[in-house]
């Protein structure tokens, strides 16, 4: 079983940026060839997903709410995982976890996801 340590989150204003990070430890084998995942939970909504990254970096896939303004990437030699947010909404507002998945391609389904981290707290105010 992996760890998974969500940072970054905040407090910002409507039209400002954050980037999360997503740091992994605590497997013998690093998240490297792990597919992984940032989802998001609003009080009062379900989980949603928001973008996923294959284990190379190469692939990625957003939700329609986040496209053009989320960007997931992912440093391996680190084991950590990044969401970069511009353009935030005050309907961004939400916790936000990192997940990784065994599956070999892009998951968009919280079910594929076999870790996942405490989450960090993002408010936007508008």
């Amino acid at each position: 079983q992996v760890q998974l340590v969500e940072s970054g989150g905040g407090s910002v204003q409507a039209g400002g940026s954050l980037r999360l990070s997503c740091a992994a430890s605590g497997r013998l084998f690093s998240i490297s060839r792990d597919t992984m995942g940032w989802f998001r939970q609003a009080p009062g909504k379900e989980r949603e997903f928001l973008a996923s990254i294959i284990w190379s970096g190469s692939t990625t896939d957003y939700a329609p709410s986040v496209s053009g303004r989320f960007t997931i990437s992912r440093d391996n030699a680190k084991n950590t995982v990044y969401l970069q947010m511009s353009s935030l909404k005050p309907e961004d507002t939400a916790v936000y976890f990192c997940a990784a998945s065994r599956v070999p391609g892009i998951a968009k389904m919280d079910y594929l996801y076999d870790d996942w981290g405490q989450g960090t707290q993002v408010t936007v105010s508008s």
